[in-house]
């Protein structure tokens, strides 16, 4: 009898530990319309649910990603279905930053909008999406989703120190924010948390269906919003100790947090 190798033995992920909910309001920040139902909506549904406050701000309106409808007529559209979509979920503020979709490109532009973001709403968590190289499983991510969510890493401190954007404290009237005690990456490949949303799944599929004319000009043959969440939040929940869990990286912008 031959001894298993340790590649030959089945591989067991390890086990994720529970978010930190003890929050009342959080600012999610992503790229496109869609990006938060694709994941993340489940979760936002469970915290509006607990009484806690989330706002949205997507990076661009997603004017890009309809093949078939021009970038002014999909603009309109895909801000229409994000509203409606947030709303699912127990969001009622939604803003567009208004970067052009599909070319978002790092800088200090990008970081001042969401700095101004982050000044205004005040959160002490910032949720954003996967920015790192690869989405888990190793699928390659996208160009707009990896400028979008290093920017908002980087504008979180931005929005603490009164130095940096100055001019938004003296024309805009926008205090220093540097109350946000961690962001969380939704989708990373290096989560090692993450929350129950059992309760809330079904919610986080209506959120992904509201975007009916996106969903319609991907051209996916057969596409199912409850299939496709499922496979991810049923392949996660048994490694929190649960039917459905949504994962995040934790990222601490403090010693203490």
């Amino acid at each position: 009898m031959t001894t298993p190798t340790t590649s030959d033995r089945p591989h067991h992920p390890p086990p994720l530990q529970p978010l930190d909910e003890s929050w009342t309001t959080a600012l999610a920040v992503v790229a496109h319309p869609d990006d938060m139902e694709f994941g993340a909506a489940a979760a936002v549904a469970r915290w509006t649910g607990q009484g806690k406050t989330v706002r949205y701000a997507m990076v661009t309106s997603g004017e890009a990603g309809i093949d078939g409808m021009r970038p002014d007529e999909a603009r309109r559209v895909r801000e229409a279905e994000q509203i409606a979509s947030a709303r699912v979920v127990g969001v009622d503020d939604v803003e567009f930053l208004g970067f052009p979709d599909g070319v978002i490109e790092y800088g200090l532009p990008l970081r001042r909008a969401i700095a101004g973001a982050v000044r205004r709403h005040r959160p002490e968590v910032v949720i954003t999406g996967n920015y790192r190289e690869t989405f888990p499983g190793g699928m390659l991510n996208q160009a707009d989703h990896v400028a979008a969510g290093r920017a908002v890493v980087d504008a979180v401190r931005d929005a603490g120190n009164r130095w940096v954007f100055a001019d938004q404290l003296e024309g805009e009237g926008l205090e220093p924010w540097g109350g946000v005690r961690q962001v969380w990456v939704a989708g990373s490949p290096g989560a090692e948390h993450a929350v129950d949303v059992t309760a809330t799944f079904d919610a986080g599929v209506a959120s992904l269906r509201a975007h009916a004319a996106y969903l319609d000009g991907l051209g996916w043959e057969d596409f199912d919003p409850a299939e496709f969440l499922a496979r991810m939040t049923s392949d996660t929940g048994p490694r929190l100790g649960v039917a459905h869990a949504t994962a995040f990286e934790v990222l601490r912008m403090g010693w203490d947090d």
